[in-house]
């Protein structure tokens, strides 16, 4: 199989006997998705018809570029008709090719993100909703369906109610077989089949995959993390490849499914969901890798691809490249003469668009541009000889029967052809919305739902309908993204035509069959749940019971009853959940929430793209922070406010230059060093910018006030340092202004000692006390608890900077004289400021953090894994504990930790040992985590961390570090267990090491 022609693979792989060879029935034409046709087009083409969808594309990762499988309805052609599946509308279209006219639409329960594929009298498509349909080509009536994860489970994933498991491994059809794959997350399990064509019977399946001990992109590092299923599966004659999204395909065997390789570690910054198979090669990502091993051989340069059985041609920038096949003469390792194939360039065509996609029928290259598509003779002439307008950028091409389709990115599809339609009739076949009206009563009960429950927005679940009316009415008054549930199968499919028909259908509404009283829906998603059968009748204990399940806490409501007398319940806090309001954990710095809830093994809860730009990951920036249900991140400009339970964007706050200047610096000053810049506390989000604290309400993001500083215009030390909250309190110092910690950055604003501390009133903005230093107060040497604030009053260290105190790339040693400055350990009154003690022998320490529960004050060293964080200041080695009430030491030890102290209970924790609170004594705690810098956050029963993906250790079961794959974490706090999940805003923000997916997730622990 390895030499294998193109042709030969045409009729293998893509054109059985069952079609004709003039069809287009998988994407890109066949299972090798070469985009290559031998039949050619017509020399004349003209527009035959348009045929407008009502919504356009909604990719699953918009702002991805290597994962872009998605981004228009791909087409297929088959028997005289025109097949693609919506992202948005979750349906499967059926046109005539001759006329545009739609011959049927299948609903499926999610978004239609690949093309389907054809055999014989059926077509095979696969959707969100896990599962595989084979389908009559006639008519879309079902044949039979395959569910490919383990069950029927949905969760909320890139902003839609989705499979757990949903199948992204595009189907692709060789002989009399069907081949998909359902998963995405590693962790959760991924699952790739062959099936029957006939019966849908599983010849094999590989449901291993998922979970490989595997070397990770980031050299050195090492976890359980295997395959994804992002992309069209691509077949030869012997092997299956799955894309893997962000990293290269993987390959199976085509005989029995068994995993053969997945070369990540070795591809560690390449990858992407596009794989064509060509010769003995597959092409990704602008490179070529040898089939049978997986080696990389040739970097070609990025941009769409045809393959023919001669060579390749690729659209790169305003240019098409032809490189043909030829043998070339080179030795092998041993230095053995060998003989081996490349690309060799042999023509550019230079043109005056730039190509977005491009397909091969006959001699033609048809190409795809902006508003543009193209005929180009790239075999002789070298020119363009046919050329039409077409609404948005055009990403997906098919060619059949003398026609070629072409669909964009607006959702528009034209044919073109001999004998095209009068202009005026090109957009007919088009459906529009109809004017749908529904009953008065449920027009009245969606304003009374409105009205009551003063909410828009969010998800919304309608439990137990018997029809789609008052979902309808909801859509047409909010922004609510809503889910009906109906038991009977006859009454959903007359609600999605409903729906369907009134053009909100997937966009704003859609209907899953389900039992309403055991709904396959995560726990605690939704921010409204109705039942619109209690309208009219009474609805019983079950539906009831399942309705508090799905309902949100922190503000989540219930409506149900009659018209007029609907009523209202609202969720309180959910029990035992805690919260994550500062950098470390709280105003104590524990590093430590006080969640009882999560515990591993975790699993996906949520997930969506990155779509709120943060620092880049070297920077440091600071930890999101959880509470109340809201999940609060910092961005470049600003901040945004995220429902931690399902995902939803609620606010976002414009805050110029917010976090600018962690961005791009490559391990130097960052939260670390400086701390973070905002907290929350009660209803409030503090954010610091220069001169003022910003005041924002957390629900709404709406500023309530902006605190200044308590110093005088005159004062050339104004800006805000530290920021913190504690009992109706918010609490900072006046930065330094004239103090850095690293020369080459001397003209930006981190800096880590203040010349001040203060604590002002939140809810009048009024100051209540000050506090200024003999000497000076590092931002980390503070911490608040136990209604006491304790700081460390200390002397700057000498030539403490960053990088410029390194040595043959070692950081320099502090001096003695530097270790053992004067210094004071301070305790106040935390309302009122009044003196509560000092103790000024021996203040060593850097940090501080405090355990209200033993009241026992920790003073220790930053914590750091690398060397290249330290400051010389942070000599290392050390942890003393202090009676908060006395000032006087309890004990103070040697220790060697490589990361920030997590105060858990009576216990210490830290990368590096552990150790008992009360006594200092050493206890048995092993922690061996792979690759990966960063800190580890923690809650009662488990800590969360960077282990080469991200890892986790469970503290009530002896199972060591464990991993849920397929990202990576940041260089310092990114994942937080808070609210009874682990909340992980994206960690790898301007990373181009190939983990498979770059998102913002929460992942929940096992019922």
């Amino acid at each position: 199989m390895r030499f294998l022609t193109v042709f030969a693979f045409l009729f293998a792989l893509g054109f059985s006997s069952e079609t004709t060879v003039a069809d287009w029935p998988q994407f890109r034409g066949n299972a090798a998705r070469t985009g290559y046709t031998r039949e050619p087009l017509p020399n004349r083409l003209e527009l035959k018809w348009t045929f407008r969808v009502q919504h356009a594309p909604t990719p699953a990762w918009p702002t991805h570029t290597r994962i872009k499988f998605d981004e228009v309805f791909q087409p297929i052609i088959v028997q005289q008709t025109v097949l693609f599946g919506s992202s948005t509308d979750d349906q499967l279209y059926a046109l005539d090719l001759e006329t545009g006219k739609l011959k049927w639409k299948f609903f499926t329960e999610g978004p239609i993100r690949f093309a389907p594929a054809a055999w014989k009298d059926r077509i095979f498509v696969t959707s969100d909703d896990g599962n595989l349909y084979a389908l009559a080509i006639k008519d879309g009536s079902l044949l039979w369906k395959r569910q490919g994860g383990p069950k029927k489970k949905y969760i909320m994933g890139n902003d839609r109610l989705i499979s757990h498991w949903p199948a992204r491994g595009g189907p692709a059809v060789v002989g009399d077989q069907v081949y998909f794959a359902a998963g995405v997350w590693p962790s959760d399990g991924v699952y790739l089949y062959a099936l029957n064509v006939e019966t849908g019977e599983v010849i094999w399946s590989n449901r291993d995959s998922g979970q490989l001990v595997m070397d990770q992109p980031h050299g050195g590092a090492r976890a359980k993390s295997g395959v994804s299923s992002q992309g069209y599966l691509a077949a030869s004659q012997d092997q299956i490849f799955m894309p893997t999204g962000r990293a290269v395909p993987a390959a199976f065997k085509r005989a029995d499914g068994k995993f053969q390789y997945f070369h990540m570690q070795k591809n560690q910054q390449r990858g992407g969901s596009e794989v064509i198979l060509a010769d003995r090669f597959f092409c990704n990502a602008g490179c070529l890798f040898d089939q049978s091993t997986g080696q990389l051989t040739q970097q070609t340069g990025t941009g769409p691809m045809a393959a023919t059985d001669g060579g390749i041609l690729r659209g790169s920038g305003q240019s098409l490249l032809y490189s043909a096949w030829t043998d070339t003469q080179t030795r092998d390792r041993k230095g053995k003469p060998i003989t081996v194939k490349q690309l060799q360039e042999k023509r550019v065509i230079p043109l005056d668009y730039t190509i977005t996609d491009v397909i091969i029928a006959g001699v033609d290259a048809y190409c795809g541009s902006h508003n543009k598509v193209t005929a180009v003779d790239f075999s002789r002439q070298a020119n363009t000889w046919w050329s039409h307008e077409i609404e948005g950028t055009v990403r997906g091409l098919a060619a059949s029967n003398e026609c070629l389709v072409a669909s964009t990115d607006q959702g528009v599809i034209c044919c073109f052809g001999n004998g095209g339609t009068k202009e005026t009739d090109h957009n007919s076949p088009s459906p529009t919305p109809k004017p749908v009206t529904s009953p008065k009563d449920y027009q009245a009960a969606a304003k009374e739902i409105i009205n009551k429950t003063n909410r828009k927005t969010g998800i919304c679940v309608d439990l137990g309908a018997e029809n789609a009316q008052l979902a309808l009415e909801l859509a047409r008054l909010s922004n609510f993204q809503i889910y009906v549930v109906m038991q009977d199968a006859k009454q959903a499919a007359q609600a999605r035509r409903l729906l369907s028909d009134a053009g909100v259908y997937g966009s704003h509404v859609a209907v899953h069959v389900a039992d309403p009283e055991r709904t396959p829906y995560s726990k605690h998603f939704a921010n409204l749940v109705i039942c619109s059968s209690s309208l009219d009748k009474e609805i019983g204990s079950k539906l009831l019971q399942e309705a508090h399940r799905i309902q949100r806490p922190y503000g989540g409501q219930f409506c149900r009853g009659p018209l007029g007398k609907i009523q209202v319940e609202t969720k309180s806090e959910l029990k035992g959940a805690g919260s994550w309001t500062h950098q470390y954990s709280n105003a104590t710095n524990t590093v430590n929430s006080d969640d009882e809830i999560v515990k591993g093994p975790l699993k996906m809860y949520w997930y969506r793209d990155m779509d709120f730009q943060i620092p880049n990951r070297h920077g440091q920036g600071p930890a999101p922070l959880v509470n109340r249900g809201v999940m609060v991140v910092g961005g470049l400009h600003g901040l945004c406010g995220l429902d931690a339970y399902n995902g939803h964007t609620i606010w976002q706050y414009q805050l110029k230059n917010n976090l600018t200047e962690m961005n791009g610096i490559h391990h130097d000053v960052g939260t670390a060093e400086v701390g973070s810049n905002f907290c929350l506390g009660g209803d409030y989000v503090f954010v610091k910018q220069d001169t003022f604290c910003h005041q924002i309400d957390l629900k709404t993001g709406k500023l309530i006030r902006k605190i200044s500083t308590p110093v005088s215009q005159d004062d050339p030390n104004q800006n805000w340092g530290y920021i913190s909250y504690h009992d109706g309190v918010v609490y900072g110092t006046v930065s330094n202004d004239t103090h850095y910690t690293s020369p080459r950055y001397k003209n930006l604003k981190l800096r880590n000692e203040s010349v001040l501390f203060f604590a002002i009133d939140a809810r009048t903005g009024n100051i209540l006390w000050t506090y200024q230093p003999e000497y000076s107060i590092r931002n980390n040497a503070i911490t608040i608890g136990n209604n006491s604030v304790y700081l460390i009053d200390r002397e700057i260290a000498k030539a403490d900077h960053i990088k410029e105190s390194r040595r043959n790339g070692k950081p320099n040693p502090a001096s003695a004289e530097d270790e053992k400055r004067k210094g004071k350990l301070k305790a106040f009154h935390a309302k009122e400021g009044k003196d509560l003690w000092q103790a000024d022998q021996d203040i060593f320490g850097t940090q501080l953090a405090v355990s209200e529960e033993n009241q026992i004050l920790l003073m220790f060293y930053q914590g750091i894994r690398h060397s290249f964080f330290k400051l010389p200041s942070e000599v290392g080695g050390r942890i003393a504990a202090i009676d908060t009430k006395t000032g006087k030491r309890i004990w103070d030890i040697k220790a060697k930790y490589q990361s920030h102290p997590v105060i858990n209970g009576d216990k210490i924790y830290a990368q590096g040992g552990a150790w008992d609170l009360k006594t200092g004594k050493n206890i048995d705690f092993k922690f061996d985590r792979s690759y990966g810098c960063g800190q580890i956050s923690a809650s009662k029963h488990l800590m969360v961390f960077r282990s080469a993906t991200l890892g986790y250790v469970d503290l009530t079961r002896k199972a060591g570090v464990e991993n849920f794959g397929g990202i990576r974490l940041g260089c310092y706090i990114n994942a937080i267990p808070a609210g009874g999940l682990v909340l992980v805003p994206d960690g790898s923000s301007q990373c181009n090491c190939s983990y498979q997916m770059q998102a913002w997730f929460a992942l929940e622990g096992s019922d």
